[in-house]
């Protein structure tokens, strides 16, 4: 991208990636990706852990309950993810969660501007800010808004339309709130640990949902994210050199753990690196659901993780997520801040 000059802020905002498509034009030189983002795919992750959460509950006896926490620490120990069954948050429900994020961003654009987010705002409609010299932009459109606490709710960024959209997004970030604290108890179990420390160490749970349509390589800054995925494949994790599409599970909510969860388990769960391939022949939608701690909030390897044979491996750290997002614009992971 060397010689591709960067238009100013308010530009770039005013490009909508569907209207590019729809209108038949050509990426511009900031959307292509550099060289080295462009490695061999390989086949589909059928191997991919599934974790069913009713064998996690009281209901289930003790050697299930077991066998599942097992399941669940090797597969965030190994791929860092894993696709959520039986987590009781019925399917029609998700697939209202996806019609009304179709019919928002099937809206004209009019009315999505509505709720555009402007030069200096993180929330709102539109595309990334302004790249940093030599970066690409992702190829996506995307609504992003915090829901939890609701003291954190800016109104003027959630779309009056859909009439239904308030309505179904309150009631998801309800049920996303039961998912983590039931996701949030087993990763503890797992790994041995008292079953409120993780919740402990997120303080006020903070829930950020992000409605996207591509996004280059990365992890997430979150503690995990949870992504609920249409039917079109195009996420990808990246894993022993190579990158593995994620299968679309109907219903399965995938969770991927991000670097506050890596840094909290002093690096047993992994963060993995990942992105979202765009798709020439069909549009691609996911509702992805970002639990982090509250700001201001200090996180840490859990003590009960760190001893002679495994020593602290990250120091403490406030306000992750502003680090992280600042090397995200530089195409750079920012875990390496953290360590030790």
């Amino acid at each position: 991208m060397a010689g591709v000059s960067i238009p100013t802020a308010d530009v770039l905002l005013s490009r909508r990636v569907q209207e590019m498509v729809l209108k038949g034009e050509e990426p511009p030189p900031l959307y292509i990706c550099r060289d080295g983002d462009t490695e061999d795919v390989s086949s589909a992750l059928s191997s991919i852990p599934v974790i069913d959460l009713s064998l996690l509950s009281s209901s289930a006896t003790i050697c299930e309950q077991e066998e599942e926490l097992q399941k669940l620490k090797s597969a965030l120990c190994s791929w860092g993810c894993f696709q959520a069954i039986g987590h009781g948050i019925s399917t029609s429900f998700l697939d209202e969660i996806r019609q009304v994020t179709r019919d928002f961003f099937k809206q004209p654009m009019e009315e999505k501007n509505k709720v555009a987010k402007g030069v200096t705002d993180f929330e709102g409609y539109g595309a990334d800010p302004v790249p940093e010299e030599g970066q690409s932009l992702d190829w996506s459109d995307r609504l992003f808004v915090a829901v939890y606490p609701e003291d954190t709710r800016n109104s003027k960024f959630w779309p009056e339309s859909p009439v239904t959209f308030r309505d179904v997004l309150e009631e998801y970030t309800v049920k996303m709130k039961t998912f983590t604290e039931i996701v949030s108890k087993a990763m503890a179990k797992s790994l041995s640990l008292e079953e409120n420390c993780f919740l402990n160490q997120f303080g006020e749970r903070g829930l950020l949902p992000d409605l996207i349509l591509g996004l280059k390589p990365h992890s997430d800054g979150s503690g995990y994210t949870i992504i609920l995925q249409d039917d079109v494949e195009g996420l990808q994790v990246h894993k022993d050199g190579k990158w593995y599409t994620v299968p679309t599970i109907s219903h399965a909510l995938l969770v991927l753990i991000g670097d506050q969860m890596e840094i909290m388990t002093n690096g047993m769960f992994k963060s993995p690196v990942h992105r979202v391939l765009t798709n020439s022949e069909k549009e691609r939608i996911s509702v992805a659901m970002f639990y982090r701690p509250e700001p201001n909030k200090e996180i840490g390897p859990e003590e009960g993780l760190v001893n002679q044979e495994r020593p602290k491996l990250f120091k403490k750290v406030k306000d992750y997520a502003d680090t992280h997002w600042e090397y995200y614009q530089r195409g750079m992971r920012a875990i390496h801040v953290a360590k030790v």
